[in-house]
This record gives C-alpha cells, sequence and structure tokens, in this order.
C-alpha cells in the first residue's frame, strides 16, 4: 500500500512561474519540504536547517570547474 502525501495549500500564494494564485501546494517527504504548483507542475524544495548541516558538514569539493 502506497502512503498518501498530505497536501496542505498556502492561501495567496502566486506561483513564480504561471502567476496562479492560490495554485500552491505544500508537502513534505524524507524531512524535505517541496512546494508545488498545482496548475502548472513548478516545484521548489527546502530541507530543514539540521539536514543541511549534516550534508554541508560531510561534503568534499573534489575541484572546481570552470569553463
Amino acid at each position: 500500500m502506497k502512503n498518501k502525501i498530505k497536501k496542505r495549500f498556502i492561501a495567496g500564494a502566486v506561483c513564480p512561474k504561471c502567476k496562479a494564485q492560490d495554485t500552491m501546494a505544500l508537502t513534505k517527504e524524507n524531512d524535505v519540504e517541496k512546494v508545488t504548483c498545482v496548475s502548472c507542475g513548478e516545484q521548489m524544495t527546502q530541507s530543514e536547517p539540521q539536514v543541511e548541516e549534516v550534508v554541508r558538514q560531510h561534503e568534499q569539493v573534489i575541484g572546481v570547474f570552470k569553463p
């Protein structure tokens, strides 16, 4: 059985891509918040600060690519 993801709509929010109002839905998966426009499909994600700290703490730069 697949888990249902609960969507919470953000009142008054305007999609930055299609400019539609009241179409932005907030979901949370694996401690990452995702906002999706149900009209055009535009997505934005933001992880919680404690998740970013762990990821950045163990990150290593091998090299920097300059085209």
